[in-house]
C-alpha cells in the first residue's frame, strides 16, 4: 500500500487537505497532520523546527510521499533534508526554501513578531478575515475562500502567534544552499496565477537534481484547495 503524509499552511489545519483526500484512491494510506500551534496540536510545546520535524518523521511510514503547502512545504523540505532516506518523494505546493538574504529575513522576522503580538489580542474570526484578505489569496474563488475561512476558525490566535514566531519564514533558516543534498524525487507545484511562487519553484528546481516543476493552470497560491484533482494526481506515484 502506498502512503502519503500531508502538511498544511499557516493558519490552516490538516482538514484543509480534505478535498485532496476525497480524490485519492482508498488503497493510499494518507494522513494530514496538524502542525504544532494549529488545530488539535495547538497546545503542543515546544514549538520549534526540530520538534515539528520529529513529529513529521514519527508520523510518516518509511518511504512514504511527504507533501506540504506553504508553511507545510517548508517543514516538509526541512524534514527531508534532516532525515535523508526517510521519505520516498516530496510534493511541495506553493513553497519556498526560505528567505536567503539576511537583511530581508530580519525584516520579515520583525514583521512577524509584530503581527504575532497583534494576533494575541484578536479573536480568531477577526484574524481569519484579515489573513484571508491578503493579496496572495486575491485570486481565490468564493467557495475556496469560504472553505479556508472555516478551517482557520479551528485555530486559536494565541497558538498561531507562537507558531509564527517559531516557524515563520523569517524565523526558519533558509535551505537554498542545502537543496543539492536532496536525493529523492521532488515535485514543485505552483498555480499559474501565483507568479512569485512559479518563479520560486523554478529557482528551487535548478538546485535539485531531477526535480519536476508543475504549473497548474487557473490556480493561485493554494493549489490543493483550488484544484484538488491536480494535486491528488501528483500524490499518486
Amino acid at each position: 500500500m502506498s502512503a502519503a503524509v500531508l502538511l498544511h499552511g499557516f493558519t490552516l489545519t490538516g482538514r484543509s487537505w480534505d478535498p485532496v483526500l476525497a480524490r485519492l484512491p482508498p488503497d493510499v494510506d494518507t494522513r494530514a497532520l496538524d502542525l504544532r500551534g494549529h488545530g488539535a496540536a495547538r497546545d503542543a510545546r515546544p514549538i520549534d523546527v526540530g520538534a515539528v520535524v520529529e513529529d513529521v518523521a514519527a508520523a510518516t511510514p518509511a518511504g512514504a510521499t511527504l507533501g506540504g503547502y506553504s508553511l507545510g512545504g517548508r517543514v516538509a523540505l526541512r524534514a527531508a533534508l534532516d532525515r535523508p532516506g526517510r521519505f520516498g518523494r516530496l510534493v511541495l505546493v506553493g513553497a519556498t526554501a526560505g528567505i536567503a538574504d539576511p537583511a530581508e529575513r530580519a525584516r520579515r522576522r520583525d514583521a512577524d513578531a509584530a503581527l504575532a503580538a497583534r494576533m494575541e489580542g484578536m479573536t480568531m474570526e477577526a484574524f481569519a478575515k484579515k489573513w484571508g484578505a491578503l493579496d496572495v489569496f486575491a485570486t481565490q474563488p468564493p467557495e475556496v475562500r469560504a472553505l479556508a475561512h472555516a478551517d482557520r476558525l479551528r485555530n486559536d490566535p494565541r497558538a498561531l502567534a507562537a507558531a509564527l514566531r517559531a516557524l515563520g519564514s523569517g524565523a526558519m533558516e533558509p535551505m537554498w544552499d542545502r537543496l543539492g543534498e536532496l536525493a529523492l524525487p521532488v515535485t514543485l507545484v505552483a498555480g499559474d496565477r501565483d507568479p512569485k511562487y512559479v518563479d520560486l519553484a523554478r529557482r528551487m528546481a535548478e538546485r535539485i537534481a531531477g526535480a519536476e516543476v508543475v504549473v497548474v493552470p487557473g490556480a493561485g497560491h493554494a493549489v490543493h484547495l483550488e484544484d484538488p484533482d491536480a494535486v491528488a494526481a501528483l500524490l499518486i506515484p
